[in-house]
């Protein structure tokens, strides 16, 4: 298993679970610096390495008319300023290949997105970069599937990879979590992610709509995922889920988040010790 390193952070490897989070999509300066803020003293307590996400652009909207964020140029120097003033690393999705090279400048982890992932071109843009990528698995890929996409940046000289679950279609609008994608990822030999909040989300209905998603699922997803082995957990979370720009039927609330990250840490430490009295046998 290779550990990643992104800033300070470590994943992979016999390291404890790692938070991915923010806000689904840069809606303001303030909101995103307060999220980081008050993320990243959460994370602190529980002794957690934290990278934060937002998007500076979502172009797979429902709808013409729904905010898709405030663009590359703005966003970017939003998430600039994420990393000097609060100190973490940063993490965003890039949708065309022509964003890569202004995107590396910044970010610390360049996300290729689930229905994406299967782009060639934009993949070797990417992984040519040098940056750590998270790959999410398209809901449409067995988890063996990964392995083609794995091929492609290690081609191009880059083995900075995470992969992150977040779901398999099945049937009209649903989702699931084959708990077994964990490990088939994982026996790649790649840190594996797992992305709960867009897991339970409801396609074929806006993000917008409560009927959008279920995150009541959240919590329990999350803890079965810890305990299957994964290497970070990804939480998108806001202050005011019902108010959000996007996504607001399927992020976890802010005030919230700690209590749920503390039952993780826990599994995850259970998980690891376990590990260890396994392998000295």
């Amino acid at each position: 298993m290779k550990e990643i390193r992104v800033g300070d952070v470590l994943i992979g490897g016999k390291r404890p679970l790692v938070l991915i989070a923010g806000p689904c999509v840069i809606e303001s300066e303030d909101l995103v610096l307060g999220v980081a803020e008050n993320v990243k003293k959460i994370a602190d307590g529980l002794d957690m390495g934290y990278i934060f996400k937002s998007s500076y652009l979502k172009d797979n909207r429902s709808s013409s008319k729904s905010y898709q964020g405030p663009g590359l140029d703005k966003g970017l120097k939003i998430l600039q300023k994420v990393k000097k003033e609060i100190g973490v690393p940063v993490l965003s999705d890039v949708h065309d290949q022509h964003d890569v090279d202004a995107a590396a400048e910044v970010l610390d982890v360049i996300q290729i997105p689930a229905y994406l992932s299967m782009q060639t071109t934009l993949t070797l843009a990417v992984a040519r970069s040098g940056r750590v990528i998270n790959v999410k698995k398209g809901q449409f890929l067995d988890p063996r599937d990964v392995k083609n996409i794995i091929n492609k940046i290690e081609g191009e000289g880059n083995s900075k990879i995470l992969l992150t679950e977040r779901g398999s279609c099945f049937g009209y609008h649903n989702l699931v979590v084959d708990m077994r994608s964990f490990k088939i990822m994982r026996d790649m030999g790649y840190p594996v992610i797992f992305d709960p909040t867009h897991s339970i989300r409801v396609y074929g209905i806006s993000s917008s709509d409560p009927r959008g998603g279920a995150p009541e699922f959240v919590p329990s997803l999350s803890r079965a995922g810890v305990a299957a082995g994964i290497d970070g957990i990804f939480i998108e979370t806001h202050p005011d889920c019902s108010s959000a720009l996007c996504d607001a039927a399927s992020m976890w609330p802010l005030d919230i988040l700690e209590s749920l990250l503390i039952q993780l840490k826990r599994i995850d430490d259970i998980v690891r010790e376990q590990n260890e009295i396994i392998l000295k046998r």
